[in-house]
């Protein structure tokens, strides 16, 4: 077992961003080390901080979340020290991301943001994500920041809608 704590909470955010193939929010991460009671909040986001600084994982961050994957170095890392993880956590952990990685693969999958452009209006960026690789992009011009907002808010529930009906028109299904 390690002496350091918080090279154990380190090393715990390696493996399970590895574990995965899509990023883990910063609430899935939380939610995992809260409810087996393993660090408080803050110290979890120490931890996300020095790894991110360390340049072993890296963060997409939107208006509503951050998102974390684990870089290469981070693999190095873990390929050299994950054994010092005891077999008991290995296990938590493997047996939450079994438990949950439908819900949190679905709440990856989708993500939506939004910018002020050079022209002064807001584009709005939805994307529908399968692992690392994305099956849809769609930027959009409004000119209104409340227009944006709405239109991140409803991604998560009418972009599997979206996505069907491009395809079918692209491939010539003609309109609904």
């Amino acid at each position: 077992m390690l002496s350091e704590p918080m090279t154990l909470y380190k090393l715990m955010n390696l493996y399970m961003l590895k574990q995965v193939n899509f990023p883990l929010t910063n609430a899935q991460l939380t939610d995992f080390f809260l409810q087996h009671e393993y660090a408080s909040y803050f110290t979890l986001q120490q931890a996300l901080s020095e790894l991110q600084e360390a340049g072993l994982i890296r963060t997409e961050s939107t208006h509503n979340s951050t998102r974390y994957v684990i870089t290469r170095e981070g693999e190095e890392t873990l390929s050299f020290f994950g054994k010092d993880i005891s077999p008991a956590i290995v296990e938590d952990m493997d047996r939450y991301l079994k438990e949950n990685r439908f819900r949190m693969r679905e709440e990856v999958s989708t993500m939506a943001d939004y910018y002020r452009s050079t022209n002064q209006d807001y584009v709005v960026h939805c994307e529908v994500r399968e692992g690392r690789s994305t099956l849809i992009g769609l930027d959009i011009s409004v000119p209104e920041k409340e227009q944006a907002e709405t239109m991140c808010s409803h991604w998560n529930e009418c972009s599997q809608e979206v996505y069907a009906y491009i395809m079918k028109i692209l491939m010539g299904g003609g309109s609904s």
